[in-house]
């Protein structure tokens, strides 16, 4: 072994422990980082004000989250200008809708909710999701 002496040994013990402690506080805000962004992110609620929602489909559904009435039908308009092969088609899968999305293209869709709850819709491989919510 390589004689060390006092000092020489605390810097070493020091640095090895600076280094644990700088690695643990990194990973708990890396923890506290992802906790946000997947569960307390909150989104923009959009109201749509008469029978028709325009939803942008661009790295994900804009608006994210919309709010329509109940009983009656209104028409989700998904244009979608992402190339992206995900966003190529939409489910809406509690209204039993599966749309193909041509770019930049119109889609006309329309549904009439007959009870109030929270409903979700997604890319067709189920990576990109927005929320209905029908009040």
């Amino acid at each position: 072994m390589f004689p060390l002496n006092k000092k020489a040994a605390a810097a070493a013990v020091y640095s090895i422990y600076m280094d644990k402690l700088i690695v643990g506080i990194a990973g708990a805000l890396g923890i506290v980082a992802v906790h946000w962004f997947f569960f307390m992110k909150k989104t923009k609620e959009t109201i749509a004000n008469g029978p028709s929602i325009d939803i942008r489909v661009e790295g994900g559904y804009s608006p994210e989250s919309i709010t329509i009435p109940v009983g009656k039908t209104t028409i989700l308009n998904f244009t979608r200008t992402d190339p992206t092969s995900c966003l190529e088609e939409v489910v809406l899968s509690d209204f039993r809708i599966r749309r193909q999305l041509p770019l930049n293209q119109k889609v006309p869709i329309a549904i009439t909710p007959q009870k109030t709850g929270e409903f979700t819709y997604s890319c067709g491989m189920n990576m990109y999701h927005g929320k209905i919510m029908v009040r």
